[in-house]
């Protein structure tokens, strides 16, 4: 496998690591090539955790700040190689990945090599397995194995933000919801209940249910109940013994996850719900001193963001954390997946421009 040369443009780098399938799970030729690529440049210190690199400037600055990517994608649908396309008259790199958020990646891999004497400390780091349950994310397995390497005063993730700053995100809750009945031959229905039945008023209460939004540090999140799958029966002639309807809520960054769960629980009071995965979301944190000098820099005006994302991580450990990458997030995972190439650029300049300047 030809080597990553990160002296190339953010696009052509865009494109290289694209090509390199990395879906969850298979991040290892991915990683390895990043590995190779950053170690050839003696102002960073590298350090390998499974799939996750680390690469980190140690000039003895007062300040650190700590800039993310994950490398691994959602699964390929007849939509690799990158190709270069043109809508509307602007230039887009379509393919898996682009968006979500090897683009950003790339950015990260290029000013890493680049920015050998900036005037604060910076931590990179690209990580596998955030597409997959939290468990495995490597991000948070380095944050178990190597603590010290999350020493930081603010931290950036590079997930798809269109360009612009999102601040936080929101918590994600599923919680499964149960109905129970009885077995019964479908000729005889009324010798037993049909627990899919009686998912209706489950059913009626996430149409009813209307998202809250509430205001976090002056941004304002907006919060969703849904139901994402519904499972149950037994055969085509059985009244089928138990139904179970599995509910997301996305809550605002205000709730921790005791008030998260105690909200799902008054939704769907007399069912049985077990909660079976949470994860609090972040408050936005641009108050921070390195957040707002960032916010000038690049010129935004900041947006919460609704999607949960490794900022939480950040938060939990006591670090102010911003989203900030090319792409649209509303094409993360679409088989109709491209990045704005200007993005890419506009993304590069302006993290640039902050880390020389800061």
């Amino acid at each position: 496998m030809p080597g990553l040369d990160l002296t190339s443009s953010s696009v052509a780098l865009t494109r290289a690591i694209c090509d390199i399938h990395s879906v969850s799970g298979d991040e290892t030729p991915l990683a390895d090539a990043i590995e190779a690529a950053v170690s050839a440049y003696p102002h960073l210190e590298v350090t390998r955790d499974g799939d996750t690199i680390v690469a980190r400037t140690t000039l003895g600055r007062a300040r650190r700040v700590v800039i993310a990517g994950h490398i691994d994608t959602v699964p390929i649908n007849r939509n690799l190689p990158v190709e270069d396309r043109e809508i509307d008259g602007e230039a887009f790199l379509w393919g898996r990945g682009t968006v979500d958020m090897k683009a950003g990646v790339a950015v990260q891999l290029k000013l890493a090599a680049e920015l050998s004497a900036p005037p604060v400390d910076i931590t990179w780091m690209w990580y596998d397995h955030e597409e997959v349950d939290s468990s495995l994310n490597g991000l948070g397995r380095l944050a178990r194995n190597r603590p010290d390497l999350f020493e930081g005063d603010f931290a950036i993730l590079g997930e798809p933000s269109n360009g612009e700053v999102e601040g936080g995100c929101n918590g994600t809750l599923r919680a499964v919801v149960r109905t129970t009945g009885v077995r019964a031959h479908s000729a005889r229905s009324w010798i037993g209940e049909n627990a899919i039945h009686k998912a209706a008023p489950i059913l009626a209460r996430l149409a009813e249910y209307r998202a809250r939004e509430i205001e976090v540090e002056g941004l304002v999140y907006r919060e969703g109940l849904n139901a994402v799958s519904i499972s149950g029966g037994v055969a085509g002639n059985v009244i089928p013994d138990a139904c179970a309807v599995e509910v997301n809520y996305r809550f605002a960054p205000s709730r921790d996850a005791e008030a998260a769960a105690r909200v799902v629980r008054d939704v769907f009071t007399g069912f049985e719900v077990e909660i079976v995965d949470i994860a609090e979301g972040a408050r936005p944190g641009l108050d921070a001193e390195l957040a707002t000098q960032f916010v000038d820099a690049v010129g935004a005006t900041p947006k919460p963001k609704y999607g949960w994302t490794d900022v939480a991580r950040f938060s939990a450990l006591g670090i102010p954390a911003v989203n900030y990458g090319p792409g649209d997030p509303h094409l993360a995972h679409h088989d109709e997946e491209r990045v704005p190439v200007a993005q890419i650029v506009a993304v590069e300049d302006g993290l640039r421009a902050w880390l020389s300047g800061s």
